[in-house]
């Protein structure tokens, strides 16, 4: 039984929205479509499917097992399972790595609240120029932008330090319908643009002539990075679920979430750019450069509605950003809470404490103290590359194989299977994906991400 018993989630909804919201973040909203427009269109989210089934699920799987059957943290649990202490180290690569994403993925959330505050006060007008001005100015600040980094962790500290059913599940509940509601609400705005169709058409016409082994890994590793794969994150949730939860049903439902508001984000972007001819491949300045200008050209017969819309865009993506951060906050916290036997209030404001650090100095480093660097990358850029091109990779590879080769059998067919009650038939499909085909897609994955293929 789980230490904290008291902590489990109340609900099975709970369960499927607190961890889909963990894996939905700006990754869907932001990466998913820019590199759909850098991919192709529908060709990727074709072969992004495909991956999600021989990657996605079978890897959240392994880490719901994990957490689940340990009923601790991610450096306790990897440890309990096998009897070697030596694998705890898996879990304490996700500790710092949930950390080090907290703190600056906290950066860019920041944008997202100043980006919605100025949207507010309809300051997000004026030609293309006008726009890259604007986020060169703000990002360039000395203390703008620390401050509204600040202000998210602190969003992120008070939902967490409510626990797991007062404050976790229960914000759940209310912010990813909201999102949904939101990101609905925007599609059907774009949807109706004039040359919307065109964007549509890109989305959902699949061109294969344009699919390359680029393509491939990219989808790949966009269906790994989307699932928050390797943080710790879905080991920690799942230490919080009751025994008779359904660990492949669970992950087929979140997958199914996080990959529905992928392409939704999708609708929303590419029919709104198409109408005004922007490329659908404009990459990472999507949201804070290109976006805006694509809202005031296309709203710009009604300006009113553009405003409303761009409101709605950024307090989407400050949700989207928020049910992230949460799940961030919680791996490190569970982790302080346990091992340190500290109440929950000051586990929570350890893991804030080290976020505020680690955000404070990606913040100027983007900008305002350009000598903040590593490796001749600015701070955040060089805490996204640790984490997302080694820890993470190198998280989820361990993770597979540990419960592939080391754990016990009959503990990972019994979480598997609830004991024999459910899914029996696919284990044996299972286990060979963890041994043979997730590892080996992992290494692809971060063979192409260090660009090595």
């Amino acid at each position: 039984m789980p230490r904290f018993s008291h902590n489990n989630f109340r609900s099975r909804l709970g369960i499927i929205l607190a961890t889909a919201g963990s894996a939905v973040g700006l990754g869907n909203i932001w990466r998913f479509p820019y590199m759909t427009g850098q991919n192709g269109g529908a060709a990727f989210i074709l072969l992004y499917i495909g991956c999600i089934f021989l990657l996605g699920i079978p890897g959240m799987v392994c880490e719901f097992i994990v957490g689940r059957r340990a009923g601790t943290n991610a450096v306790r649990a990897y440890g309990r399972l096998s009897g070697k202490q030596g694998w705890r180290a898996v879990g304490y690569m996700g500790i710092i790595s949930s950390i080090l994403i907290f703190g600056f993925y906290s950066v860019i959330a920041g944008w997202c609240l100043y980006y919605l505050s100025a949207s507010v006060m309809n300051r997000l007008t004026g030609d293309s120029q006008s726009i890259l001005r604007f986020f060169q100015d703000f990002s360039s600040d000395m203390s703008l932008p620390i401050l509204c980094g600040l202000l998210f962790i602190a969003l992120t500290h008070m939902v967490v330090a409510k626990g797991v059913r007062g404050g976790i599940e229960r914000v759940s509940k209310l912010l990813m319908p909201l999102l949904f509601i939101l990101l609905l609400v925007i599609v059907v705005s774009s949807c109706l643009l004039p040359g919307a169709e065109k964007g549509i058409e890109f989305l959902f016409k699949p061109d294969f002539s344009k699919v390359t082994q680029e393509t491939m890994l990219d989808a790949l590793g966009q269906a790994f990075f989307s699932l928050s794969l390797g943080t710790a994150c879905l080991c920690t949730y799942a230490s919080y679920f009751g025994k008779e939860i359904n660990l492949i049903k669970s992950a087929g439902q979140i997958a199914l979430i996080d990959t529905l508001i992928a392409i939704l984000a999708g609708l929303m972007i590419f029919p709104a750019a198409f109408s005004v001819g922007v490329n659908a491949d404009s990459g990472p300045s999507l949201i804070f450069i290109t976006l805006p200008n694509v809202f005031n050209q296309a709203f710009s017969s009604i300006p009113a509605i553009g405003y409303i819309i761009s409101i709605l865009f950024y307090a989407l993506l400050a949700l989207a950003a928020l049910t992230s951060t949460i799940s961030m906050h919680e791996i490190s916290t569970s982790f302080f809470q346990e091992e340190m036997r500290l109440p929950r209030k000051k586990a929570v404001l350890i893991a804030s404490s080290a976020a505020t650090v680690i955000c404070i100095l990606s913040s100027l480093s983007m900008g305002a103290v350009t000598e903040l660097q590593l490796f001749g990358k600015p701070l955040l850029n060089c805490f996204d590359f640790l984490t997302a091109q080694l820890m993470m990779p190198t998280g989820a590879l361990l993770t597979t194989i540990y419960v592939g080769w080391f754990a016990p059998l009959k503990v990972v067919r019994d979480e598997f299977t609830n004991k024999g009650t459910v899914a029996v038939r696919f284990f044996s499909i299972f286990l060979f994906a963890i041994r043979y085909i997730c590892p080996v897609c992992i290494i692809m994955i971060f063979l192409h991400e260090l660009g090595i293929i």
